[in-house]
């Protein structure tokens, strides 16, 4: 089985997906539950990235200090699922979301791997970076205790949707977890604009697979 490792994280980040279409399935286990994950290359979002370990070991080994139980989480960009299905078996209130085409396979991975266990029915919704976020999440009606993403950042020109998305979720009280694989300037860049809106702070760093995890919380007016 997998733990998210930052040896497994090393072997994930020379792994290089075939030409075809094809779905695989990935064991994995976290806090003793063993997961298996639908992957698919047809979409990026189909497929179990580095971050999505690192954040998910850290959960698991961080429950003191992150405790999840009964706290509403929301992921954004939540891919084949795996981080969404550690937090429910940590004991969240999760929302999974990302684009249209990836929600089938989402929801597949997330119903297969809840749906016998005694934790809060997850929630899986379609949510596209910074498009009709106070109607589909009026404030009012939506507040979360956690924000996740994972490899939500790298070479696409949504960074700025993307970045106001976190802007829009993590109100005061709210803590955002981000775990990305830095590999471009663009990269490091989206950092400091993050560090230059929220409280930042460095939880981790996974050398191997250049991985870092941080936290940002909404600063006070």
């Amino acid at each position: 089985s997998l733990t998210g490792s930052p040896v497994t994280l090393k072997i994930l980040q020379n792994w290089v997906p075939r030409v075809s279409h094809y779905f695989d399935k990935e064991h994995y286990t976290y806090a003793g539950h063993q997961i298996i994950i639908q992957e698919s290359i047809e979409h990026f979002g189909a497929v179990v990235w580095p971050g999505a370990l690192a954040l998910s070991q850290y959960l698991e080994s961080n429950q003191e200090q992150f405790n999840l139980k009964d706290k509403k989480v929301l992921e954004i960009g939540a891919g084949t699922g795996l981080l969404s299905i550690v937090a429910c078996i940590l004991g969240a209130q999760v929302t999974a979301t990302d684009l249209p085409e990836v929600l089938e396979n989402l929801s597949y991975n997330i119903s297969r791997n809840t749906q016998n266990l005694n934790m809060h029915k997850p929630e899986v919704r379609k949510l596209v970076w910074g498009e009709s976020l106070s109607e589909d999440f009026p404030v009012s009606t939506y507040h979360y205790d956690f924000i996740l993403a994972t490899d939500v950042v790298y070479h696409h020109a949504a960074l700025d949707p993307l970045l106001a998305t976190m802007v829009y979720f993590c109100k005061p009280g709210t803590v955002l977890l981000w775990a990305n694989k830095f590999r471009f300037s663009t990269d490091y860049e989206f950092l400091e604009k993050v560090c230059s809106i929220f409280n930042t702070t460095i939880l981790a760093e996974f050398p191997e697979s250049n991985v870092k995890l941080l936290k940002a919380t909404a600063r006070e007016n």
